[in-house]
């Protein structure tokens, strides 16, 4: 049976490059990066090579890169580190974020909520950030402001230029960082663009490895001293992030950062143009299913609602026909809990219960769309009969 894989907002297929590269390295290149000998400085400067190439990809020369684990782990450090950088913060500071962040965001923020600091959610409604709302909360107080620029679950495209200029005017002393795990080599940026003082980039979202992500921060930022490290010990990542380098990961990493970011226009020209085949055939010949469209989107996430048919019965038939979607963000979908991105949208929790998170590849063709429109239209048919 032909697999027909657009679950790709949950993880990617590492690109034969990055594969090739982390055996490789894993051969050759196996020296610990801080020991002082031949092969340790090989592999220490095969990590600051990687650190180049996501530094260009951003258009951040005076950037830092601190690797990680995970995208997770990057946006904890991020939000904690920032939290715990001053002693002054744990005064009850203000952190702003929006309604419908990943859970790597949310989580962290409703720990800090319970040691006093203060956690304001502003509105999406629509996909759109409630500007008016955010004005409201510009205060003196507000060290952070932390939210994504791609919605992993609408594929609602936030404004985040926008937001940083109305902070930065506000209130100098708060940073902005940007989760753009699901918009990093997806849609054309830069930091400068973005207004972002900190990013979060994860490698299994562009054809890397799992186990590999990043924070690229400012470098006024890390001279400052407006960040703590979360993880102590042996002093790596510049004492930011302790615990020996992933070396064959990160350059696998960075094999396809420089892959991705060398096509990011072509793929973005591709997958818009898939997209939009997508939102057309569905309307034609799914008129019953609610299609989730934000003002700006994303090219490669759509999100459509199914009629009276829990996304997860859905989710298993498709399967069954070699079709993987999603019934959400992966990293929540085995809870048994309503997609706070699809209600902080405006879906109701019955409609955010019966929805599904289409997200495309380059990878993916005409034919792909055609099967899973096919295989939608069967799955309503038989499981309306069986419900």
């Amino acid at each position: 049976m032909r697999q027909i894989y657009l679950d790709n907002s949950a993880t990617t297929k590492i690109c034969e490059a990055a594969l090739e590269k982390y055996v490789t390295v894993s051969r050759e290149c196996y020296g610990n990066p801080s020991s002082l000998h031949a092969l340790g400085f090989n592999a220490e400067r095969l990590i600051d090579s990687v650190r180049g190439e996501i530094c260009n990809s951003l258009a951040a020369k005076s950037a830092t890169v601190i690797f990680t684990a995970s995208g997770t782990e990057a946006n904890n450090l991020a939000i904690i580190g920032r939290a715990m950088a001053k002693e002054r913060y744990k005064k009850g500071a203000k952190i702003i974020t929006t309604m419908g962040e990943h859970a790597s965001v949310d989580a962290p923020l409703n720990m800090l909520s319970g040691m006093g600091y203060k956690i304001v959610r502003i509105p999406t409604v629509a996909g759109e950030i409630d500007i008016d709302a955010l004005k409201k909360e510009l205060t003196g107080d507000v060290i952070l402001v932390s939210m994504m620029m791609v919605n992993n679950e609408t594929g609602a495209l936030y404004d985040t230029s926008e937001v940083a200029k109305l902070v930065k005017g506000r209130c100098p002393e708060a940073l902005i960082h940007i989760d753009a795990t699901q918009s990093y080599l997806k849609i054309p940026f830069s930091k400068v663009k973005c207004g972002a003082d900190m990013i979060t980039i994860s490698s299994h979202k562009i054809e890397g490895p799992k186990g590999v992500g990043a924070l690229v921060v400012d470098g006024s930022v890390m001279k400052a001293k407006g960040l703590a490290p979360l993880i102590l010990g042996g002093g790596q990542e510049g004492g930011m992030r302790s615990g020996t380098e992933n070396v064959p990961g990160i350059a696998a990493f960075g094999e396809a950062v420089r892959i991705g970011y060398a096509s990011l226009r072509d793929r973005f020209s591709y997958i818009s143009e898939l997209k939009s085949y997508l939102i057309g055939l569905t309307k034609e010949k799914l008129p019953e299913i609610s299609i989730t469209e934000p003002k700006a989107s994303a090219p490669h996430i759509l999100n459509i609602t199914l009629p009276k048919i829990k996304s997860e019965t859905m989710l298993h038939y498709l399967s069954s026909l070699g079709i993987y979607v999603s019934s959400g963000s992966a990293c929540s979908s085995n809870s048994a809990h309503i997609s706070s991105a699809l209600t902080a949208f405006g879906r109701t929790e019955s409609e955010a219960d019966s929805s599904i998170r289409i997200s495309l590849s380059y990878r993916n063709t005409r034919e792909d769309i055609d099967e899973l429109i096919e295989g939608l239209k069967s799955g309503l048919a038989k499981l309306s009969r069986i419900r």
